[in-house]
């Protein structure tokens, strides 16, 4: 099995990916088109209704086999993965469905530092990422990975200011976007990082028709100033899917 090294960002052709297992046929179809086999979620009974599927609020994938989960996850879920050769680790923090208790898994990871509101990260993440080396920076979003879409080790894209200057900061390239037209049941509006994920090293996947956002123009210039080629995953309205994780390569 060839394991995503450094999470969120795949050397090759992504073959398997984490999802929210509410996706719509035509989002599916979308990544099967592509050979990328599923692991679908199932609802954590302890989060609210709008992120109770989503990956990146009850997993957190460290690179190679190693994912850290919260407690709750339905056992099925965790029983695909291990079939799949992961290790699982499980995290310390229960969640619950008021802020913060939904933000103690939603770290993210860009190249070799995490981002994150350091008041809530779970124990078990902490430790990992010192035991690796990884550093820690603390921004004031605790839904961190559902802000941030990861476009390589040193570069992504956000709709959150605050997260754009501390990134800035630690030598990271941000694209800062205004947008309204991604979906989030429930809320207003979703996240960019929540629906988006690398399927290969330069292609940027989008859960839904990237025309309908905004910021299509703005997006596309950036990636293709990192040679990243956006993908259209459904000819849908985008939505916020909590994340496209990318577990293994071909």
């Amino acid at each position: 099995m060839n394991y995503v090294k450094v999470p969120n960002i795949p050397e090759r052709k992504v073959r398997l990916a984490l999802v929210d297992g509410r996706i719509s046929p035509s989002l599916e179809a979308g990544f099967k088109d592509r050979g990328i086999q599923l692991i679908k979620t199932e609802a954590h009974s302890g989060l609210y209704p709008a992120v109770s599927f989503h990956p990146d609020a009850v997993f957190h994938h460290l690179g190679e086999r190693k994912i850290v989960y919260a407690p709750g996850v339905p056992k099925k879920i965790l029983r695909e993965l291990s079939e799949w050769g992961f290790l699982l680790l499980k995290g310390e923090a229960e969640l619950g469905p008021k802020y913060p208790a939904s933000v103690y898994y939603n770290a993210a990871r860009v190249g070799n530092i995490v981002f994150h509101n350091t008041k809530y990260t779970d124990k078990i993440l902490r430790e990992n990422f010192s035991k690796m080396g990884i550093e820690l920076v603390h921004i004031n979003q605790g839904y961190a990975k559902c802000a941030i879409s990861v476009v390589n080790e040193n570069s992504i894209i956000t709709m959150d200011r605050g997260i754009a200057k501390v990134a800035e900061k630690k030598g990271i390239n941000v694209l800062v976007i205004e947008e309204d037209a991604i979906l989030l049941p429930g809320f207003k509006n979703g996240f960019i990082g929540g629906s988006t994920g690398l399927i290969d090293k330069e292609k940027w996947a989008l859960a839904g028709d990237m025309r309908k956002l905004r910021s299509c123009e703005a997006i596309e210039d950036f990636l293709a100033q990192k040679g990243v080629k956006a993908v259209s995953l459904s000819e849908e309205p985008v939505v916020d899917i909590g994340t496209i994780i990318p577990l293994i390569t071909e």
